[in-house]
């Protein structure tokens, strides 16, 4: 018995856990093995972002301005049709319905934060939402177009809307690249212009589309803080591993 527990003393130790990647199994350990300092490297809402109302109200202006633009187009549309068209003519079949739908895939899709075509200067393409975005504003233009009477009228309103819907996206981008100040002046401005001329085609219109830019730029931002209390993220050993190097060719 005494050689029996001399024989067990003198073994040597078990060898102390180690956390590593990749090593295998450790001899004495579990494969899922963790010690006391397990928890120690754990972090909570390590990536959130703080959101100030301010800011976020501020960039949302540009969303707002893109809706006045697109607006604006729609009563251009409006105008054209109406002087070209008796009332049964213009509301008769099923293009308004189709070109409204295309607009609002149009609005969904585009992209707020950059250009619908490549900006100079800029170090990426637009992304494929943004393509699927204008060839949306493209195909609700060929509709309207379709109603015309002639091919001057045509060749007007497909002028007209492709020069808004290509490049209104590139000169506000450019705005906003170059003065963030003139940027939002000009957004009010184009806002004050839409909804005046808005105002002066239908009062209901109006008012939707007032309510619209309210909620654009007060309730969203709103909802979006309030929400950000209720984010609860966790971090810690247990997540992949993240590259800290680029891989380039």
């Amino acid at each position: 018995m005494d050689v029996k527990t001399a024989a067990s003393n003198s073994s040597p130790p078990r060898a102390k856990w180690r956390k590593v990647a990749y090593g295998g199994m450790q001899p004495g350990y579990d494969d899922n093995h963790t010690d006391e300092t397990f928890l120690e490297g754990m972090v909570m809402n390590a990536s959130v972002v703080k959101r100030n109302m301010l800011k976020v109200m501020l960039d949302a202006v540009s969303i707002s301005e893109y809706l006045c633009i697109v607006a604006l187009v729609v009563l251009v549309w409006t105008c054209t049709l109406s002087s070209s068209l008796d009332e049964n003519s213009l509301f008769s079949d099923s293009i308004w319905a189709v070109t409204v739908s295309l607009l609002i895939l149009h609005l969904f899709l585009h992209d707020y934060s950059e250009s619908t075509v490549k900006a100079p200067g800029a170090l990426k393409n637009p992304a494929l939402t943004s393509c699927i975005s204008v060839n949306a504003s493209v195909v609700a233009s060929v509709f309207i177009a379709s109603r015309l009477p002639s091919r001057l009228h045509v060749f007007a309103i497909m002028l007209f809307s492709l020069q808004v819907f290509l490049f209104a996206p590139l000169v506000t981008y450019c705005i906003k690249k170059y003065s963030f100040c003139l940027h939002i002046c000009f957004s009010i401005s184009l806002m004050v212009l839409t909804l005046s001329f808005v105002y002066t085609l239908h009062r209901l219109l109006f008012v939707l589309l007032l309510s619209l830019l309210v909620f654009v730029n007060l309730v969203c931002p709103y909802w979006l803080i309030r929400i950000q209390e209720y984010k609860f993220e966790i971090n810690g050993p247990w997540d992949e591993a993240k590259l800290c190097f680029d891989i380039t060719d």
